[in-house]
């Protein structure tokens, strides 16, 4: 899912944040429904999480999946983040991909990025918002989404954009032929 230097930043921050909130492994193991072997592995840096299991700790932690994957930025009124900079999360198994376009500042309300789905891929099932107020704004650059939404299946072509409250259960697949982008803006109640 992520280089080395990323995957011991995330043992760290896990560790950091559970021992924050006085959270046992197994507190969090029933939170997240992360088996207690996993997330303990994790902290190790022995294990490398999948994007979903990597989302299911940030949810029962109460942050968003970059908050726990990158370094908090101190907030500033200019931030400049070059394109070889950028944190970038890849699922080895599905190809897909999130690349973090804004910067990650503690208990920040809203982030930007850009999605990369394979043909014949999808982002794989993504929990309901753990936090009361998430929006999600999406426009597709190249190809062909579908967002399922529950039970609710849309279908996007590019240049079509989206608005949705992220409380429920959901998925991006590749409804094309090509490598499908697009832009999601995630937007939530402050802290």
């Amino acid at each position: 899912m992520v280089d080395k230097a990323i995957k011991e930043q995330l043992g760290k921050t896990i560790q950091e944040l559970r021992r924050r909130q006085k959270l046992t492994l197994e507190e969090l193991a029933d939170r997240s429904n992360v088996s207690r072997a996993m997330l303990s592995k994790i902290e190790r840096h022995e294990k490398n999480p999948t994007v979903a299991v990597a989302l299911k700790i940030a949810k029962a932690l109460g942050v968003s999946l970059f908050e726990l994957l990158g370094e908090i930025e101190e907030r500033q009124s200019v931030v400049v983040i070059p394109r070889d900079r950028r944190l970038v999360v890849k699922d080895p198994d599905t190809g897909f991909e999130r690349q973090l376009l804004s910067p990650t500042f503690e208990g920040g309300s809203v982030e930007f990025m850009r999605h990369l789905i394979p043909p014949g891929s999808s982002s794989g099932d993504l929990p309901a918002s753990h936090q009361r107020g998430m929006e999600k704004y999406i426009v597709v650059e190249r190809g062909k989404l579908r967002v399922v939404i529950g039970t609710q299946a849309y279908l996007l072509a590019e240049g079509d954009a989206m608005y949705y409250k992220a409380d429920v259960a959901h998925r991006y697949e590749n409804a094309g032929k090509g490598v499908c982008s697009y832009y999601i803006v995630v937007s939530r109640a402050r802290r």
